[in-house]
């Protein structure tokens, strides 16, 4: 269907994309309004795949044929004869609506057009459109080549023979087509929103510095990065801009509310990898990362109680509390000298010692969602002696496992992230922006998850999941941890969070 395709803009996004479909054999003719752009990109462009040549993984002929299909086009009037043409320029919707309007007077009727845009309407850049129709969202990653996989977006006018022309190039070309409708965000910056933003706010709160988030995430769920190096990566200025949009695209839905930090860290220039400072140092390009503190050696002169009936947190706990020579009570109180350990899910550990009727002096919590073997948990609550405190994370680290002490939350950290990710991910689900296994496999592609959101809900157990967000949003009072009606109805039925919301 797209033998000839047209790409306007030659950045980053453009020349990616010219060189993604001149290797999969389309003809190629990039256009910008800077001549030396274009150039630049092309030139670009060769030295890349030279390098492939160098390494074996491209042979001279196939470079050679590559570049002759990607060729530089002086004007907007040489696209005439394209099939499809797709812009990737300045995310402006009067700039785009222009230039979608100035090429339905040059192109073919039959003529696809496609829009890059990461975060503007479809159906408001089509709405200016003779024949809207044939205007669709093709949103690429960065880098387009590397990144396998594009969303389809579907604006309200839409064609559909067009959005499955779109899907069967995007095969061709080996990147997964995750056909979304035109709603905020799409499907990827939606689903990701609560990632970062769930972060910010438990940094607002006090309860963990940015490295200690980050460490807890990567060793725990085993994300790649935390969300305050991802911050930094891309630039805290983009990732704010693109939370600001949704929340508003979204008429202030409390899932999406952004963070003051991230409104005044961007004032500052506080902006990342690029400006040299953001939640770390860089030097050279390269991050400094700051020494963890070691915990003071103290006397573990208490015994331990532990309130779980999970019988492998229990195990785990009594095996890491011998190596410190420390025992664990088995009793189902506490005794008078004990130090008391508790497991909620979504509470607070003030929450949970005043339920279980617990001293508060001796009593702190630890995270079951925690990779016990790679990263232990330890909150504090303020009533809690410092002393107490140091018995307890020197005995639960004993073993050689780092135990990363943070203040009263709910849900500590991983418990109130993964949480949030499987409720806006099954909130995804419900509203019908994608299929679950769209949903999933889009969200480890393009993310770079080490699980889709409903994996992680499987992964973490739904039922758990459902009862951190009901703990959240009664110790909050807040409608932005309020349950999906999909979560909920998957776990009261017992079925996967895979599970269509009807059976054929």
């Amino acid at each position: 269907m797209f033998n000839r395709i047209g790409v306007i803009g030659a950045g980053a996004m453009g020349r990616g994309i010219a060189q993604l479909f001149a290797t999969s054999g389309q003809q190629v003719l990039l256009y910008d309004t800077r001549k030396e752009a274009i150039d630049d990109a092309l030139a670009f462009n060769r030295n890349l795949l030279q390098r492939s040549v160098a390494k074996g993984k491209l042979s001279e002929q196939d470079f050679e044929a590559t570049m002759g299909r990607m060729q530089p086009a002086a004007t907007l009037e040489e696209l005439k004869d394209c099939d499809l043409v797709i812009e990737a320029i300045v995310e402006i919707l009067e700039v785009k609506q222009k230039l979608f309007d100035q090429l339905e007077a040059i192109v073919r009727d039959d003529c696809v057009l496609a829009t890059n845009t990461s975060s503007l309407s479809v159906t408001r850049i089509a709405s200016t459109c003779n024949k809207p129709e044939r205007v669709a969202g093709f949103h690429f990653f960065n880098p387009v080549p590397l990144m396998k996989i594009v969303e389809v977006v579907r604006g309200e006018r839409t064609d559909e023979r067009y959005i499955q022309g779109l899907v069967d190039l995007a095969n061709t070309a080996g990147h997964f087509p995750a056909i979304t409708p035109d709603t905020p965000g799409f499907l990827v910056n939606h689903a990701g929103r609560a990632f970062g933003t769930e972060a910010l706010r438990i940094l607002s709160e006090g309860i963990a510095t940015p490295q200690q988030i980050d460490r807890i995430l990567r060793d725990g769920p085993g994300f790649r990065m935390g969300p305050f190096e991802l911050f930094d990566l891309t630039g805290l200025d983009v990732s704010h801009a693109v939370m600001e949009s949704v929340y508003e695209q979204f008429y202030h839905d409390p899932r999406y509310t952004p963070s003051f930090m991230a409104a005044q860290r961007v004032a500052a220039g506080l902006l990342g990898r690029k400006t040299g400072q953001g939640f770390y140092r860089y030097e050279d390009g390269q991050k400094i990362e700051p020494q963890e503190a070691a915990p003071e050696t103290v006397l573990i002169n208490r015994p331990f109680w532990l309130h779980t009936d999970d019988d492998a947190v229990r195990s785990n706990v009594h095996a890491a509390l011998s190596a410190a020579g420390a025992t664990l009570e088995d009793s189902n109180q506490p005794s008078d000298e004990a130090i008391c350990l508790v497991t909620p899910l979504g509470e607070d550990c003030t929450s949970a010692l005043i339920r279980l009727g617990l001293p508060a002096e001796r009593t702190l919590a630890i995270d079951c969602f925690a990779d016990w073997d790679k990263r232990r948990t330890l909150m504090r609550q303020p009533a809690a002696d410092a002393n107490i405190v140091a018995q307890a994370r020197q005995a639960l680290g004993a073993d050689g496992v780092p135990v990363e002490l943070i203040n009263d939350s709910p849900g500590f950290i991983i418990q109130r992230l993964i949480a949030s990710v499987v409720n806006l991910g099954t909130e995804i689900a419900q509203k019908g922006i994608a299929t679950p296994e769209t949903l999933d496999r889009a969200i480890q592609l393009a993310l770079g998850y080490p699980k889709g959101p409903l994996a992680f809900g499987e992964h973490y157990g739904k039922l758990r999941i459902l009862t951190a967000l009901n703990n959240l949003q009664a110790v909050y009072g807040e409608p932005r941890y309020r349950p999906s009606p999909w979560l909920r109805r998957r776990v009261q039925l017992d079925l996967p969070l895979t599970a269509p919301d009807f059976q054929e």
